[in-house]
């Protein structure tokens, strides 16, 4: 549900849509001053549509299958978000690599979060790849969109303890916690103006963010 006079939010998500979940509390709450314009699945069965649709959202799909290129599909979202207000795009779990056509559209407005400590572990599996490195930590990175995968510049990160005994689902469990803290947190600061990209750096307060991003505490805000 859109409110007047708020910045504009679209999300973006291919399943359950548990950050989306974060989103959705912190605009109630007013931790973020935003309201969510549009929920847009590339899968017509993902749990997160029901889940937005039950908080009074706008939701579609664009079902992927439908188009015969990745830029095919990419115009077909820019054309879709045309239609709403919005000032941020969230990747919320939204399991498509992005080309240009979109990239482009949206550069310098768009984030997506990664479960690992970036530059470490772009790609699928992260939490496994962690473990079998015998890492002693991971933890998850808010980092702007480019052309790059899972490339753009961090602009937050959390990190996890690893604990013996820890599988990929325990460590992907307590990961979570914090993905969805420090998500609607980077958004926010975004929101105020205070975050930026430009070129491949990301600027917070005009201050360069270092390559690894801002490390979250629970003083950070």
């Amino acid at each position: 549900m859109t409110s007047p006079g708020k910045a504009g939010l679209a999300i973006l998500i291919s399943g359950r849509g548990s950050n989306m979940q974060a989103f959705v509390d912190a605009c109630a709450s007013g931790q973020l001053d935003a309201s969510i314009s549009v929920v847009i699945s590339n899968k017509p069965d993902a749990a997160g549509l029901q889940r937005a649709a039950d908080a009074g959202i706008a939701t579609c799909c664009v079902d992927h299958r439908e188009y015969d290129s990745r830029e095919a599909f990419d115009q077909a979202l820019v054309n879709r978000l045309a239609n709403y207000p919005v000032d941020l795009v969230i990747l919320a779990g939204f399991m498509r690599i992005l080309t240009p056509v979109f990239i482009t559209a949206f550069s310098g407005r768009l984030l997506n979060i990664h479960p690992s400590l970036l530059p470490l572990y772009p790609g699928l599996h992260t939490h496994q790849r962690a473990l079998e490195a015998g890492d002693e930590e991971a933890g998850v990175t808010v980092h702007f969109v480019t052309r790059e995968l899972d490339g753009g510049p961090p602009v937050l990160q959390a990190r996890v303890p690893i604990i013996p005994g820890d599988t990929e689902q325990s460590l992907a469990s307590r990961v979570m916690l914090r993905e969805h803290v420090i998500y609607p947190l980077a958004a926010r600061w975004y929101l105020q103006g205070r975050l930026r990209l430009e070129g491949k750096c990301a600027y917070l307060d005009e201050a360069l963010i270092p390559a690894t991003g801002v490390q979250y505490s629970e003083e950070t805000s």
